[in-house]
């Protein structure tokens, strides 16, 4: 009895989890990792068309996917205050994001980094409206993409995006940028100075 009574706790604690953004937090945190590697016609059938690109060199362009979330409201009765209720645990607790930029560099036509930026924080976790964004791929993922293996304790946290993965020179410099260096050390000298 006392093991069914662990799995009902267990099962409780993870459906309370998935109401919070804490999946979809690990699913945005997962798309970082299986997407890399990805050619960009792949991305382009599973995320769709980006809404805006940038090319950076000959090599090397940005694609941004914006995408908003719409709240749900509650109904408040005159007995119990539910939405009262409900925006005070978001500022309380934080998560009310709704909108998020999917920034995705690509090397040679191949996805090499996916950052997000915007409000898009769910109650648990980080990133989780991302989510909607990379969840095309997710659920149907494309022959370039990688594949992500690990349970819970996987390389994948709801709580922090993975660690950008290194990029190639010629995605991260250009002929102006590679004839500099930024100065850090000696405050009397501009901080981008002159290639040594």
């Amino acid at each position: 009895m006392p093991s069914t009574l662990r799995i009902a706790s267990g099962a409780v604690a993870l459906l309370s989890l998935s109401g919070c953004g804490y999946f979809d937090s690990r699913e945005a945190h997962r798309a970082q990792i299986a997407m890399i590697g990805m050619t960009s016609n792949d991305l382009q059938a599973c995320a769709g068309i980006p809404s805006s690109t940038k090319v950076l060199n000959d090599t090397t362009q940005i694609y941004q996917y914006t995408s908003k979330m719409n709240l749900p409201t509650a109904s408040d009765s005159t007995i119990i205050p539910v939405q009262q209720i409900l925006n005070m645990t978001q500022v309380t607790l934080g998560g009310a994001g709704t909108t998020c930029t999917a920034i995705i560099r690509l090397d040679h036509e191949r996805v090499s980094e996916v950052h997000y930026a915007g409000d898009d924080d769910e109650i648990i976790g980080s990133d989780g409206i991302c989510s909607i964004i990379t969840r095309g791929c997710a659920r149907q993922p494309e022959a370039s993409m990688r594949k992500v293996s690990g349970g819970p304790f996987g390389p994948v946290s709801a709580f922090h995006s993975p660690r950008a993965p290194n990029q190639s020179t010629a995605a991260t410099y250009n002929k102006q940028s590679a004839e500099t260096v930024p100065n850090y050390t000696d405050d009397t000298k501009p901080v981008i100075v002159p290639r040594p």
